[in-house]
């Protein structure tokens, strides 16, 4: 039976291998990712400063009126194309998706296509 703890490091070292590979792509920013049990949560990151570009989450006061009654799926769409949209505002064009230690499937998947249809490019 495996602890919490071993969970947790295996949760971590997987988020670092993706993380890895993404720097082959370098220069871009990184497209995150974090998803709870009721809430997702997204944001554009450059690497190089530090620096967290735009961000979008179910939790934020405007979209939760939106979202209400929406299933989970729904709410990752609206929040990878509300991502979208403001990462082209800020004159962000391409990004690198960083999925974390998710699989890529279910919200996870359908929040990179929303934000991919809203004209993210990754």
């Amino acid at each position: 039976m495996t602890s919490t703890f071993q969970k947790h490091q295996r949760r971590i070292g997987k988020s670092k291998s993706v993380r890895t590979k993404l720097r082959t792509v370098g220069g871009r920013p990184r497209l995150t990712v974090f998803r709870s049990l009721a809430n997702i949560s997204a944001q554009i990151i450059d690497d190089v400063k530090g620096h967290t570009l735009v961000a979008a989450s179910s939790l934020e006061k405007d979209l939760r009126a939106a979202i209400k009654g929406m299933n989970k799926t729904d709410v990752a769409k609206k929040v990878g194309s509300l991502v979208a949209e403001r990462a082209k505002r800020a004159g962000v064009g391409q990004v690198c998706f960083d999925r974390g230690a998710y699989k890529y499937h279910g919200r996870i998947k359908a929040l990179a296509d929303a934000a991919r249809e809203a004209g993210l490019s990754f």
